[in-house]
C-alpha cells in the first residue's frame, strides 16, 4: 500500500515544497494538496516548483473541481507539467466545496462532473476528446500519462467513480464505511463492463502520532466537520435514513449548525464543536505508531491502495518522522 501525505497550500509557499521534499526523503510516494485558490495559495505554482525540487514524489490536488478553471485548462496544465517532469502528476477531483462556495457559488453537477473527468484524462493522456461541441486534442501530450481520481460520498457519485474514474478517493478512515463506498464503486464498475479491479482506492484522513489522545482529537476534530459539508449535501438531496450513505455519517451531522469557510480545514475550527470524540476516533488514524499500523492494515485488507495523511496540526514533524521511520517500511 502506498502512503501519500496531504497539505494545505498555506504561504510560504516555498515551504510546501521543503514539505514535500522531506514526504519524498521519509518514502512517501504523493503529496497532494488542497486546492481553494481563495483560501490558500494556488496549487499548480507550487506543484511546478516541487516537481522541481524532488526526483520521484508524484502530485495532485485532493481535490480540485470543474468549475473553477475550464476543463482544458486543468488538462493542458497537468500535461505540461508531466512533459517537464516525467509523467508525476495525478488529477483528484470532486464536485467542489470550499473553492466554490467562498466564490457564492454552489458545487458543481454530477453530470457535469462526469464529463470534466472524461475531458480531462483524454485530453491530458494525448486523446481526441469532445468539449462542448468541439473535437479537441493537446497534440503535444501524446506522451503525458494521468489518472484522474473521483472524490465521492453520495450513490450517485460513487456510480460516475465506477463507470469513469481510474481511482476513487474516500476522505475518511473508517473501514466500515470504506468497505461501503469501494464495494458501491466496485459494483458500478462492472455494472459500466470495467475491470473493478484495475480502479485504485485511496483513502485520505488525518494521522497524527503520539499518546496524547485527548490533545490528538482536538487537534483533528475540524476533519469530521469537513466531511460533514459533503454529507449535509447528501442528506438534502436523500434523506437521512442510511439508504444512500451509511447512518453513522448521517446521525452525527444532526447537530451541525452552519460552517465557516475563513476556518476550513484547521486545527481548532470553532464551527466543528459538534464533532463527537467517536466520529473523530473513527475517521482519523490516531494514537501510538501501533494503532497507525493496525488500522491500516484493516483498510488494505478491504482493498485499499494508498492511505494519504493530513497533516493539518501542531504535530506535523514527528507524525512525519513516525511514517517514515515505521510506518511506511510496515507497508512498503
Amino acid at each position: 500500500m502506498d502512503i501519500g501525505v496531504v497539505l494545505q497550500n498555506d504561504p510560504p509557499a516555498l515551504e510546501v515544497v521543503e514539505w514535500a521534499k522531506k514526504a519524498e526523503a521519509a518514502g512517501f510516494s504523493h503529496f497532494w494538496t488542497f486546492d481553494s485558490h481563495v483560501l490558500w495559495q494556488e496549487p499548480n505554482v507550487v506543484y511546478s516548483a516541487i516537481l522541481g525540487a524532488t526526483e520521484r514524489i508524484v502530485v495532485g490536488p485532493m481535490v480540485t473541481n470543474p468549475g473553477t478553471r475550464d476543463w482544458t485548462v486543468t488538462a493542458s496544465t497537468f500535461a505540461t507539467l508531466n512533459e517537464m517532469y516525467g509523467n508525476r502528476t495525478i488529477c483528484g477531483i470532486g464536485r467542489g466545496d470550499s473553492a466554490l462556495r467562498v466564490l457564492g457559488l454552489t458545487p458543481q453537477t454530477l453530470g457535469q462532473l462526469r464529463e470534466s473527468v472524461l475531458a480531462i484524462k483524454g485530453l491530458a493522456n494525448g486523446r481526441k476528446v469532445t468539449v462542448r461541441g468541439q473535437e479537441l486534442q493537446l497534440t503535444w501530450a501524446a506522451d503525458s500519462r494521468l489518472d484522474v481520481w473521483v472524490a465521492a460520498y453520495g450513490p450517485k457519485a460513487l456510480a460516475i467513480t465506477g463507470e469513469v474514474g481510474d481511482g476513487y478517493i474516500l476522505q475518511l478512515a473508517d473501514p466500515d464505511i470504506a468497505e461501503w463506498m469501494i464495494t458501491a464503486v466496485r459494483a458500478a464498475a462492472v455494472k459500466a463492463k470495467r475491470d473493478p479491479d484495475a480502479i485504485k482506492f485511496c483513502v485520505a484522513a488525518p494521522a497524527y502520532v503520539g499518546d496524547d489522545l485527548a490533545h490528538q482529537r482536538e487537534q483533528t476534530r475540524w476533519f469530521g466537520g469537513m466531511v460533514g459539508n459533503h454529507i449535509a449535501d447528501i442528506v438534502g438531496r436523500y434523506g437521512g435514513d442510511g439508504k444512500a450513505v451509511p447512518q453513522a455519517l448521517t446521525d452525527y451531522i444532526k447537530a451541525r449548525q452552519g460552517y465557516d469557510y475563513s476556518e476550513h480545514g484547521r486545527a481548532g475550527n470553532s464551527h466543528t464543536t459538534f464533532v463527537p470524540d467517536e466520529i473523530v476516533d473513527r475517521f482519523c488514524v490516531l494514537g501510538p505508531v501501533e494503532s497507525h499500523v493496525k488500522k491500516l492494515k484493516e483498510l488494505r485488507e478491504l482493498g485499499v491502495d494508498q492511505f494519504s495523511v493530513y497533516l493539518q496540526h501542531d504535530g506535523k514533524e514527528p507524525t512525519l518522522a513516525a511514517y517514515g521511520e515505521h510506518i511506511i517500511p510496515a507497508f512498503s
